[in-house]
């Protein structure tokens, strides 16, 4: 660990990144943002039925983008689940890695006009579910916990996959919240939360894995609001433990909106928020697997990532399109908490991608 004093020149930092402290609407009657910036919690009401992007309202929600994205780190395996509603249609998938095998396996369901896909309003309460002859998914939200619930008989080729994940989320864990334009009449909502310890079990074909909540973390990446046609972004992130049994986490983004208010870099210390700035995502596009470096302007942060294996998810509906490169490797290095302690990272499993959409 560090020295505890906070160099001035921190504050001066933190007071570039706008912080939101006051609860509120999303939007406002005219479709404009309320607020922009950051918040250690998810404080404004998501009214979307105020976008107002074009002439008619009607059209709104054609634009709009909404999910609910769910990922497990356990010792043996990452698995992750997600619905999505895009608008003009819905996507469902799920993926599994076994990290001793290599094997990753990952299957998806586009559906025409997002039929029988709810989501909730807000990511505070509410449930977000899809149900049809072959596939259920529901991630139910209690005042202290999330319940992520799957059964997929069919998942590769019938080997099935399913899982009973409760994830505690107590009201005092900090999250990172980031609101920001994209664009004139765009906007970003997002909530995402790192290092909820998990208990349950995920079964894929004969292998059962139950899952404890000393070793096995969840986290969550809820998103709302209205992109351009044609978006890039870059993300990274990570759920784990220290040698001394404390949580660790990082959310890493960059490539998308105004970031100018705000940024949606942090690290995640025992379910508290350390902001940080702006992050360079130094890696190589034409070569994914070699390592990554991530470095930000005020000397914070220093890691390098080496993928071990790569997630390449492809969508071309015409009218949509996504290219995802999602990368499972290891960090190594290390980053300075807002007092100034110094956190060192070995061979700390996470992911780091790059996404291209036309949707």
């Amino acid at each position: 660990m560090g020295s505890s004093r906070v160099p001035q020149y921190w504050w001066w930092i933190n007071l570039m990144q706008t912080q939101i402290t006051q609860p509120s609407n999303l939007l406002l009657p005219s479709g404009q943002l309320a607020q922009v910036g950051w918040a250690r919690q998810p404080l404004l009401d998501c009214n979307l039925e105020a976008a107002n992007f074009y002439p008619g309202r009607v059209l709104q929600r054609y634009r709009l983008k909404c999910w609910d994205y769910y990922a497990i780190f356990t010792p043996r395996h990452f698995f992750s689940t997600t619905i999505a509603d895009l608008g003009y249609a819905g996507n469902i998938f799920v993926y599994i890695l076994d990290f001793s095998s290599g094997e990753l396996h990952e299957e998806g369901l586009v559906i025409p006009l997002s039929r029988g896909i709810s989501l909730p309003r807000n990511s505070t309460a509410g449930d977000a579910y899809f149900k049809d002859q072959h596939t259920t998914l529901s991630f139910q939200r209690n005042s202290d916990s999330r319940v992520i619930s799957v059964s997929w008989p069919g998942f590769n080729q019938g080997k099935g996959i399913g899982a009973e994940i409760t994830l505690t989320s107590p009201p005092d864990h900090e999250s990172m919240n980031i609101v920001i334009p994209i664009g004139e009449k765009r906007f970003y909502y997002n909530h995402k939360v790192n290092c909820l310890p998990a208990k349950g079990y995920l079964q894929y074909g004969d292998v059962r894995e139950e899952i404890n909540p000393g070793e096995s973390l969840g986290s969550l990446d809820w998103g709302r609001g209205v992109w351009e046609y044609s978006s890039f972004w870059n993300w990274a992130s990570t759920s784990g433990f220290l040698p001394d049994g404390r949580t660790i986490g990082l959310n890493l983004g960059t490539g998308f909106g105004d970031t100018s208010a705000a940024t949606e870099n942090c690290l995640i210390l025992d379910g508290r928020i350390h902001k940080l700035d702006e992050v360079k995502f130094n890696y190589d596009p034409h070569d994914y697997s070699s390592p990554w470096e991530f470095t930000d302007a005020d000397g914070r942060l220093h890691l390098e990532f080496t993928p071990f294996t790569e997630r390449l998810a492809r969508t071309n509906l015409l009218i949509i399109f996504s290219e995802v490169h999602q990368m499972f490797g290891h960090y190594n290095g290390w980053v300075e908490t807002d007092t100034g302690g110094k956190i060192e990272i070995h061979d700390l499993i996470g992911f780091a991608e790059e996404y291209h959409a036309r949707w």
